[in-house]
């Protein structure tokens, strides 16, 4: 997954400043914050799985690790995205996802990137409707 992710932001043209390993997903928050403190951090992209166990401890560290990790992109007016598959998926339809997951969560911090960067230069923010699709 890191490695399809690296390829990927290398292919866009983007430089990966950082690469950090942590135990868990619900470790993420706390390297996440330290990595939006940086000056030469744009943007956070997430990568890993939540896989499903036998109690629904996969849905609380899921629902846990996506709040603040949407809370830490307000705070900094970074954008974070969410690479992390689950909850709720199973060793295999995680690997079958890697390649996806990956790529567009790079792409997404490059998109979101730039986007930002356009609106914080218009005038006129009605010129950029939003759309979500």
């Amino acid at each position: 997954m890191l490695d399809q992710a690296l390829t990927h932001a290398s292919n866009l043209g983007a430089s990966v400043r950082y690469v950090c390993k942590v135990p868990g997903a619900y470790d993420m928050p706390l390297i996440i914050q330290t990595l939006l403190e940086k000056d030469d951090v744009d943007a956070v992209v997430t990568l890993g799985a939540i896989i499903k166990g036998e109690t629904k401890h996969d849905e609380v560290i899921a629902y846990t690790l996506s709040s603040k990790m949407a809370d830490l992109s307000l705070r900094y007016r970074k954008p974070v995205t969410l690479g992390v598959a689950g909850p709720g998926v199973t060793w295999e339809l995680a690997e079958a996802r890697i390649v996806d997951y990956a790529e567009r969560s790079v792409s997404a911090a490059i998109d979101s990137v730039l986007l930002q960067r356009r609106l914080k230069e218009e005038t006129n923010v009605s010129n950029h409707p939003l759309v979500v699709e």
